[in-house]
């Protein structure tokens, strides 16, 4: 079983663990291990021992900052750290450096997280399989001939793989959840506006979310309690989160579980569908109660192609041949969508958001499958790439929609097919009902034990 940043931070608090050696062991893992999976594009080895090492020091003499302080995490590569390159997976910026830090990295910073570096994703996150980056394509820890799911890939690959104790992640239609399921760990994606965006290379803006990526639903919320933050120079941004470790207190009596079986559950591959109705019983047997229901579901994509076209046309006008192929062709499909439309994508947006409230009258949270394919295999892809995006969206079907109503999502492991390959669970909640979320993802995580479980590759030392 990994270690968790809850057993971790009490023991580096009681200077039972060194900091330091926690952070020489991570980088030794990401020389042995990066060179298989490609989980990172940056290390920032000198710059994180440096901070280990002050780490120690402030413990050492009594400044003990919370739970993140002395733990070494990885941060996707489209978060801007000051001084150090942010690529976004792409030529066009493969030589950027920004001179200030994202809201989230100050906010890690301010609880004593070390940065490891930073990690590959799917170029300018625009896409769910990882498989297109100007630095090579990222292979899932439990299966290296497999994809790792995207755009987070690198961050999730990383945590599974043992490269980092957490990571953040940004998911504009599953880009947490996604990877999180493939690659067997937590991905976290809270109310939109709870976490700023601010000084992250944004895909679009209306449905942008931050979030953690760890090995444990706790470690999701330790991370999440830190990175949650009210930034006024964020228009988005909410007010700070209340306490979120509260959530571990009790399990909420009589836990309404609302499972929509159209749409999510259509077209299941066997052994993910037989997984996901042994998640159901789990939750019978803690005495939830079940409830079929029914979600109106938009698959209009207008203002996310929009949204993202207009970051990229300045850009891309004088450059196209610094985009990979099929990201810039992504991005050229929001030319035509009119400003009418946009508005009308918008309007309706919001609507959707109103609306979903409604179904928490009747539930407290809602059930699905993450994803309903197992991650297809690197050659394949590469072979017919006409399938590619294809693919992508019947990955992404399931966790897009939770984006578009902005309600807070986190997928879980629930089991593995016969393969070894591993299997997710969603659970939603309304929005800023967090702790319920928590709650309910926390009682099937202890009922079960499948985030116990590491990759063969992960267990090399």
């Amino acid at each position: 079983m990994p270690y968790t940043i809850h057993e971790l931070g009490r023991k580096i608090r009681d200077r039972e663990i060194s900091p330091v050696e926690l952070t020489h062991n991570c980088l030794d893992r990401i020389e042995k291990l990066n060179p298989t999976l490609n989980a990172f594009i940056t290390v920032t080895a000198d710059s994180a021992l440096d901070r280990a090492r002050h780490a120690e020091w402030e413990i050492y003499h009594g400044t003990y900052l919370g739970p993140l302080h002395g733990i070494p995490i990885g941060l996707k590569d489209i978060i801007d750290v000051a001084g150090v390159r942010t690529t976004a997976a792409s030529a066009q910026f493969k030589d950027r450096i920004p001179t200030e830090d994202a809201q989230v990295v100050r906010r890690l910073r301010a609880g004593g997280a070390i940065m490891l570096g930073k990690q590959n994703l799917h170029e300018f996150a625009y896409g769910g399989s990882s498989m297109i980056s100007f630095f090579g394509e990222v292979h899932n820890p439990w299966d290296t001939a497999r994809v790792a799911g995207g755009s987070s890939g690198g961050s999730a690959a990383s945590v599974a793989a043992g490269l980092g104790f957490a990571a953040v992640g940004t998911d504009t239609a599953g880009s947490i959840r996604l990877p999180a399921a493939y690659c067997g760990v937590v991905g976290l994606k809270p109310t939109y506006g709870r976490v700023s965006t601010r000084g992250i290379v944004p895909l679009s803006s209306s449905y942008d979310h931050v979030g953690p990526i760890t090995t444990s639903v706790y470690d999701a919320a330790l991370m999440l309690q830190v990175l949650s933050d009210y930034d006024s120079a964020d228009p988005r941004a909410d007010s700070p989160a209340p306490s979120l470790l509260c959530a571990f207190d009790e399990f909420p009596p009589r836990l309404r579980v609302g499972v929509p079986r159209a749409f999510f559950f259509d077209d299941l591959h066997p052994e993910i569908a037989d997984a996901i109705e042994k998640a159901i019983q789990i939750f019978v047997s803690l005495r939830a109660e079940i409830r079929d229901i029914r979600l109106e579901v938009s698959t209009d994509r207008a203002l996310a192609s929009a949204e993202a076209y207009a970051y990229h046309e300045s850009l891309a006008a004088p450059s196209p041949e610094l985009y990979q192929p099929a990201t810039l062709a992504r991005i050229q499909s929001g030319a035509n969508i009119s400003a009418s439309d946009a508005l009308r994508a918008s309007r309706d947006l919001q609507a959707s958001r109103h609306a979903i409230q409604e179904i928490f009258d009747d539930v407290d949270v809602l059930l699905t499958p993450t994803v309903p394919i197992p991650p297809p295999r690197i050659a394949d892809l590469r072979e017919h790439p006409d399938t590619l995006r294809p693919q992508e969206l019947i990955m992404l079907r399931n966790t897009r929609p939770f984006n578009v109503w902005g309600i807070p999502t986190i997928s879980v492991p629930c089991g593995f097919t016969k393969d070894g390959l591993p299997i997710g669970l969603q659970l939603a909640a309304a929005p800023w009902r967090g702790i319920v979320l928590l709650q309910a993802a926390y009682a099937y995580e202890q009922a079960t034990g499948w985030h116990k479980e590491m990759p063969a590759l992960a267990q090399t030392r």
